[in-house]
């Protein structure tokens, strides 16, 4: 009697839209791993999946709403943030995730995420940091780092970049993390942690870029920024935000920097409405919230 061939079920794979694969990311870049991770924080998060939703906006890491068999929306170019604040505030009881890249969520969508955090808006955004434009062409972005290579600076960047970490817990972000793509598992915790947090929550995911970034670099492939990471890594949690600048020829400084608790938007909101209306607002929040 011929043996079964035995197929492991992929636990990934009922997040996915199969149907849609494969990808169009290319060989050796990190969004396809990220997206791994979320997925595997999802099941061990226990979130209520019919209150799931996925936004984001444009660039590689954009195309992630559009794989995820999740209530999911592709918006345009920087505006992923307003979207997902226009879902929160009409659909409170919604965990409203914004997925996308450091190009799309720091360059046109900045002043977004600035306020956002400021507000203290009950969202998960996570960015894929691949040091570039990588959709467009490898023009330089707010994160290329000094003396890179990029389309836009072929004599090297000259502009600092941004230190993601500092300017969500400047805002007023309530957790903030960075982790790599060689941190698999410290990834998927932080995403874990991330959604079961009340307020406003961000996670850089510093990832290769090895068509347009590493090529232009001379810093090899995939599996070359895989090693590169494991290298120069330095876990440090709870480092000062202000210590953790991302430099190319220094540590990447990876961990859990920020997890406080602070009012939200919304409960704000509520808290100073009863303050002032009373009975009346009671009555009024009784039949928004059903």
């Amino acid at each position: 009697m011929a043996e079964l061939e035995v197929i492991p079920e992929n636990p990934v794979e009922q997040f996915l839209r199969m149907e849609r694969i494969p990808h169009i990311w290319c060989a050796g870049c990190g969004i396809g791993t990220s997206v791994n991770c979320f997925a595997r924080a999802l099941i061990e998060s226990k979130v209520d999946l019919d209150k799931v939703a996925i936004v984001s906006g444009i660039g590689c890491t954009g195309r992630v709403a559009g794989y995820l068999k999740l209530d999911s929306f592709h918006t345009t170019h920087g505006r992923a943030i307003p979207f997902a604040t226009g879902l929160k505030l009409a659909n409170p009881k919604l965990k409203v995730i914004v997925y996308s890249g450091d190009g799309d969520l720091f360059a046109i969508g900045g002043n977004h995420f600035i306020h956002a955090a400021r507000r203290n808006l009950d969202l998960v955004i996570i960015c894929v940091n691949n040091l570039i434009y990588a959709m467009t062409g490898g023009q330089v972005a707010p994160t290329t780092p000094i003396s890179a290579l990029s389309s836009t600076t072929p004599y090297g960047c000259y502009e600092p970049p941004f230190n993601l970490p500092q300017l969500a817990e400047a805002a007023g972000a309530t957790y903030v993390a960075r982790w790599t793509t060689f941190h698999v598992r410290q990834l998927a915790r932080s995403m874990k942690e991330a959604l079961n947090k009340e307020g406003f929550s961000f996670i850089e995911i510093i990832s290769p870029c090895p068509t347009l970034y590493q090529r232009r670099n001379r810093m090899g492939d995939g599996l070359d920024a895989m090693k590169f990471y494991k290298q120069r890594s330095k876990i440090r949690n709870g480092a000062p935000t202000s210590e953790v600048a991302f430099d190319i020829n220094s540590d990447i400084i990876v961990g859990k920097f920020v997890d406080r608790t602070r009012p939200t938007l919304l409960g704000t909101m509520h808290h100073q409405l009863r303050e002032r209306l009373g009975e009346k607002y009671a009555c009024v929040e009784e039949v928004a919230c059903h």
